[in-house]
């Protein structure tokens, strides 16, 4: 599949959006990627995460890591591509801790332990930056990072090698300079976690 054929199935699920969206890193945009329509398949999660496997594979990973909500089915699928005695981990936020992402459940790394970190959609890289730390805390060796829609054009950087499906180059806004909130187009916010 090639990016173009990747996106078209994003526009036939309904998962590419646009108006005016609140996104979890706080930033306002006029396009939002609503990976779970597409998730929902599961033929379709399969090879969306059997391509990124794919281009994941060279890293060698044991494990592979992904925040709650949004990259579960994604880590699940692409550590399902990877073979035999690759396992699917997630990290989640602790209420208790003041939403601090932390490992739960019982998930565990050996010292080392060759590690993928997966997305859905990576729009700063705020939440693959908690996980490749939390992950890291736990003994792993964070060996590079993946998403199905990398939106920041590239920019977002994790000093890793990074592999996506499909990126995008989405404007975001602060909402002091929102040009829609000045237009008075009222925000909402699609996703799995409040902003800050």
């Amino acid at each position: 599949m090639d990016a173009n054929e990747i996106l078209e199935i994003f526009r036939k699920n309904s998962a590419l959006l646009e108006g005016h969206f609140r996104l979890s890193s706080g930033l306002h945009s006029d396009r939002y990627i609503q990976c779970a329509l597409v998730l929902q398949h599961p033929r379709l999660a399969e090879s969306l995460g059997k391509q990124l496997g794919w281009k994941l594979q060279q890293l060698k990973p044991k494990v592979v890591a992904a925040p709650a909500l949004g990259g579960v089915i994604v880590a699940h699928e692409v550590a399902r591509a990877l073979g035999v005695g690759v396992r699917a981990v997630f990290t989640e936020r602790d209420p208790a801790k003041r939403d601090v992402m932390t490992l739960r459940r019982g998930f565990r790394f050996t010292p080392g332990e060759p590690t993928v970190v997966v997305e859905d959609v990576i729009t700063t890289g705020g939440s693959t930056i908690e996980t490749i730390a939390t992950v890291e805390q736990a003994g792993a060796r964070v060996v590079g990072v993946g998403a199905l829609v990398d939106r920041s054009g590239g920019n977002a950087e994790f000093h890793l090698p990074t592999a996506s499906l499909l990126t995008l180059e989405v404007q975001n806004y602060d909402p002091a300079n929102c040009p829609l909130c000045k237009a008075g187009i009222p925000a909402v916010k699609p996703g799995s976690r409040n902003p800050p």
